[in-house]
């Protein structure tokens, strides 16, 4: 009878250990996928921050272009109001677009891009947007890891008990990006 006592003791204890142990596991992906999304965070302030120093720039050579202009400014600020990844998604979207619009003007002025100014703007951008792609795939790594950590039994057991979600990928959709490229040879 005491050894019975004693093996369910032990199976309790081992079971407990386990529970604990998947939970801290899922508590450090979770933190993981936190701590990555701070990184994307940080480089789309840094774009933020960018924007209203290239469209100044530009605007100075060319003043009839006001639509851009606004759509660029419009853009930024609908962005920085963004909360959650599908949300920042989309509205990045819409200022890649503006950005790109912005950039299709600038062509336009061969004064322009050959300031030092806008090609310290424009390589600072360029800068930013490789570190904001660097940083969403770390962020949609471990997203997927988190997911997949908290959806595999028994995690999903205490998973679901413990009030763990899944979590966003953050997947910037842009038409342009979508559509092939254009060759001419003219």
């Amino acid at each position: 009878m005491l050894i019975a006592i004693i093996v369910i003791v032990v199976l309790l204890v081992v079971l407990a250990l386990i529970v604990i142990g998947l939970n801290n596991s899922m508590i450090g992906a979770r933190n993981r996928v936190d701590e990555s999304w701070s990184g994307i965070d940080v480089q789309l302030k840094r774009r933020h921050d960018l924007v209203p120093n290239l469209v100044e720039t530009v605007k100075g050579y060319a003043t009839h272009e006001r639509e851009v202009f606004e759509k660029v400014t419009s853009a930024r600020a609908e962005a920085t109001k963004a909360h959650t990844p599908a949300e920042a998604a989309q509205k990045e979207g819409n200022l890649t677009q503006a950005l790109t619009d912005l950039r299709a003007v600038a062509e336009n002025y061969p004064d322009l891009r050959a300031t030092e100014n806008f090609q310290k703007l424009q390589n600072e951008l360029t800068e930013i947007e490789d570190e904001i792609q660097a940083s969403r795939r770390i962020y949609n790594s471990n997203v997927q890891s988190f997911n997949t950590k908290i959806q595999v039994f028994p995690n999903s057991i205490i998973a679901n008990n413990r009030g763990f979600t899944p979590r966003e990928f953050f997947e910037i959709e842009n038409a342009a990006d979508r559509e092939p490229v254009q060759v001419s040879f003219q």
